[in-house]
């Protein structure tokens, strides 16, 4: 299932997913399964995933054929190598600034000699399975999906340099944060942020890297989609159910 979906990744082809920011139930991976996504990024940064319910999710995830992801809350080496040890197929890390800080994400998620990730085997990263360790290594090092994010000034400036990295597989754009660090809040129509999406957008395809966003409109899937992003999340459930209900409500 992972190395499907990190060949899709590397092929620069088209996927859909969801982020999760708050419903953390069990039901909620059949949900977003059921609804047609091929992965799920659960949300530590803003929400109150803990990791002990993201390994339960994980878990729930891969045994229904969904790949499941956990973004972050910062770079550290804590939050990348236990997320990984308890079942995350990706990472996505948010606020990266530079070249610098995307080598040390690469650095904390892959086994030597590739990066400095302690071995732990017959976890949930690997279904409680009795395997060669060797195997479990290399096929992690070559399955690991690590999502940049590319949210501030600085991400933006320093984007070509961070898309130079082999193993950073997805560039994703925090549209909000990169908007609002940009001085136009909210505003995604302003030429400041246009420009810069577009050079984010030519940045990737000149380093054959996906291109990722999270959308809450079909509208806006289909703009994202026809200027070059591959992976999009729907999000988030929020206000996707509140829209939902407000419009069965409507007289």
């Amino acid at each position: 299932m992972i190395q499907n979906l990190k060949k899709k990744f590397l092929n620069r082809e088209q996927i859909r997913g969801a982020m999760i920011f708050d419903f953390f139930s069990p039901g909620i991976p059949y949900v977003i399964k059921n609804s047609g996504c091929e992965f799920v990024i659960y949300d530590m940064e803003h929400g109150g995933l803990t990791l002990d319910k993201f390994k339960e999710l994980s878990l729930i995830s891969k045994g229904i054929g969904l790949n499941p992801m956990i973004r972050i809350p910062e770079i550290s080496y804590n939050y990348i190598a236990r997320s990984l040890d308890l079942g995350a197929n990706g990472i996505m890390t948010p606020m990266v600034n530079d070249q610098k800080e995307a080598l040390k994400i690469i650095k904390y998620s892959k086994y030597p000699p590739l990066g400095r990730r302690g071995a732990g085997f017959g976890f949930a990263h690997n279904e409680y399975k009795k395997e060669n360790p060797i195997d479990v290594m290399d096929n992690a090092n070559k399955s690991l999906i690590n999502i940049i994010q590319i949210e501030n000034e600085s991400g933006l400036e320093n984007v070509e340099e961070i898309a130079k990295i082999d193993d950073v597989d997805c560039l994703w754009v925090g549209h909000f944060d990169l908007s609002n660090f940009l001085g136009v809040p909210g505003q995604f129509d302003s030429k400041l942020y246009l420009n810069a999406i577009n050079r984010i957008v030519k940045v990737g395809t000149k380093y054959k890297k996906s291109l990722g966003i999270m959308v809450s409109t079909r509208e806006e899937m289909d703009f994202y989609f026809d200027l070059g992003f591959n992976v999009i999340a729907v999000g988030t459930e929020m206000n996707l159910l509140m829209d939902n209900i407000s419009n069965l409500l409507k007289k």
